[in-house]
């Protein structure tokens, strides 16, 4: 059965987006004056009884002030379960769109801030969810399975949603129960998925900018130069990069992965940012992003997400002041989608 494809106008769309979240220029800030947005942002922050929850994408400046102000840094799931934990009655979020939703969906009674509302992803981008639900209806005998990284109206359609850390369990779980399932929106991961449980999954056409972009060769020219490294893939990368991988995880599984394996030296396929903390736990060790370059390469990103990266301390600031960026959505659509993701955190929680 042929996975449905986004047309050439929308994968078009999705990259003139990219480009122009990429010329979004930064002030050059002197070590000065950035320490002086770090600290007026924890006085708003305070202030304002809000948190601050960083993505592990976010500029480093973003997660280190998360973390010095009782915030945190984590994947979008983490994200919005501290949120939901956390006194505060304000939750300031630094990623992209659907993070924001993804809190507000499991806190609505708390006002959610996103640093930047024009940050999307493309994932989120590649699944409308007028044509998703089309494409669910045409095949209703199947679970349907999405990607955390989707529109709340995405998630209300579902019947469960997944991170990366738990989707080859619950899929495999999901199959020996004879469960067949519609994935969506990443069709690597999807494949990932497939190959890793033998699941009837029906793949969505989707892919991240960031991790479609790692090329094999490169990767495998760079461990001949490197060969003590270890290699961590994301599995949103393509099959032939995954290939290449002593370990494939989630960000988190990712981090975990560089602390405890016996190396010094990582190549790392995922998007940069997540550099940053790999160093920050285990300063002693050398981390070094996947090459992007290499045939058929575009540099839409280059390992860089530019949608994470229009987050900066000036928004932060501007957005703590002005409360115009507040998360906004459909109650209806709210409930709907509370339930796959509440049902996802139980399965979490059964594992243990």
């Amino acid at each position: 059965m042929r996975m449905p494809q986004l047309s050439q106008s929308d994968s078009i769309s999705i990259a003139d987006k990219a480009r122009q979240a990429r010329s979004v220029t930064h002030e050059t800030l002197t070590s000065t004056e950035r320490q002086s947005l770090r600290q007026q942002s924890g006085e708003l922050l305070a202030h304002e009884d809000a948190v601050l929850v960083a993505h592990y994408y976010v500029d480093s400046e973003l997660q280190e002030l998360a973390e010095e102000t009782g915030g945190c840094v984590a994947d979008s799931l983490e994200m919005a379960r501290f949120g939901l934990t956390h006194p505060a009655s304000t939750v300031v979020v630094a990623g992209v769109r659907f993070m924001g939703e993804t809190a507000k969906i499991l806190s609505p009674e708390k006002q959610v801030l996103v640093v930047e509302p024009q940050a999307e992803c493309s994932l989120d981008l590649g699944c409308p969810s007028a044509a998703f639900s089309a494409f669910c209806d045409q095949h209703p005998e199947r679970t349907i399975v999405v990607y955390a990284n989707t529109s709340a109206e995405v998630k209300a359609r579902a019947d469960w949603v997944v991170t990366s850390s738990i989707a080859v369990d619950l899929v495999a779980d999901l199959a020996a129960k004879g469960e067949k399932m519609i994935w969506a929106p990443d069709r690597y991961l999807g494949d990932y998925v497939k190959r890793q449980t033998g699941a009837d999954l029906l793949l969505w056409g989707g892919s991240c900018i960031v991790h479609e972009e790692f090329k094999a060769e490169v990767l495998l020219n760079l461990k001949h130069q490197h060969p003590e490294a270890k290699v961590l893939v994301h599995p949103e990368s393509p099959a032939s990069v995954i290939e290449l991988a002593d370990i494939v995880g989630s960000t988190s599984q990712l981090i975990l992965a560089a602390q405890e394996l016996d190396s010094s030296f990582f190549i790392v396929a995922t998007e940069e940012g997540i550099l940053h903390k790999m160093r920050q736990s285990t300063p002693g060790k050398t981390f070094v992003a996947a090459p992007t370059a290499g045939e058929g390469a575009t540099c839409v990103s280059c390992a860089h997400c530019p949608w994470m990266k229009m987050n900066d301390l000036q928004r932060l600031i501007a957005v703590l002041k002005a409360k115009d960026t507040q998360v906004h959505i459909d109650e209806a659509i709210r409930v709907r989608a509370a339930v796959p993701i509440q049902r996802m955190v139980a399965y979490g929680q059964q594992r243990g």
